[in-house]
């Protein structure tokens, strides 16, 4: 009788090995390529849980490549997620500027201040999770992400503002109002409103919200003629 080589545990031992599915390997990609693809992934996942409970494993796993994949793009999870806030805060200003009005000439300053507001809790409902992200103000993001939120607000702020001074600019009843802190005290009501919406959307729908910034402006610039 033929003997395998090695006796008989050898020959178990390769039919073994010969049974046994090959590790799948994932396809080499660019750099690049692979940065955005385990970020997709990253967010993916954040679509099912909370940012805090965000781990390796399941990144790698949503990306379909091992773990030593994810770490040679990315060493620490914080460093991940820092990447992953950082292109959604990107992507979230993109947003912003696209939606914003950009032209109120003759228009009812009730209008141009709540179309601000409007604006930013209507990207947050296109989009919940970038927003639920970036309006929750994870404790755990990184001190530089921290910063990038600071310096992109300011970009968000001198849009919203050059559209509050517009509204202020055509009706006498807003000419002693301060631009500055009217735009700031918008942005704040639109990141709480933001907030609500995309944690909490059966109890606050957009309707209700909208509602209630209409409701807010027009009591803000009182009945019409007033101080005219």
């Amino acid at each position: 009788m033929e003997q395998w080589p090695g006796g008989k545990e050898a020959a178990v031992s390769r039919s073994g090995t010969a049974d046994r599915p090959r590790r799948r390997y994932a396809p080499r990609l660019p750099p690049e390529q692979r940065r955005a693809q385990l970020l997709d992934a990253a967010f993916a996942v954040l679509q099912r849980r909370e940012l805090h409970d965000l781990n390796m494993e399941a990144v790698a796993q949503e990306a379909g490549v091992g773990k030593p994949v994810l770490y040679t793009v990315f060493r620490t999870r914080a460093e991940l997620v820092a990447a992953l806030l950082e292109r959604e805060r990107e992507r979230g200003l993109e947003q912003v500027a696209d939606m914003l009005p950009t032209d109120l000439l003759g228009a009812d300053p009730v209008i141009a201040a709540s179309a601000t507001v409007e604006a930013f809790v209507g990207v947050a409902l296109q989009n919940p999770t970038r927003w639920r992200l970036l309006l929750a103000g994870p404790d755990n993001a990184p001190d530089e992400y921290r910063e990038a939120v600071r310096s992109s607000r300011a970009g968000i702020f001198d849009q919203a503002e050059a559209l509050v001074r517009m509204g202020l600019a055509i009706d006498p009843r807003w000419a002693d109002m301060d631009s500055a802190l009217l735009t700031n005290s918008l942005l704040t009501v639109a990141e709480m409103l933001g907030r609500l919406a995309v944690s909490q959307p059966e109890t606050y729908p957009r309707e209700r919200i909208e509602g209630f910034v209409v409701s807010v402006v027009r009591l803000l610039a009182g009945p019409a003629g007033a101080n005219g």
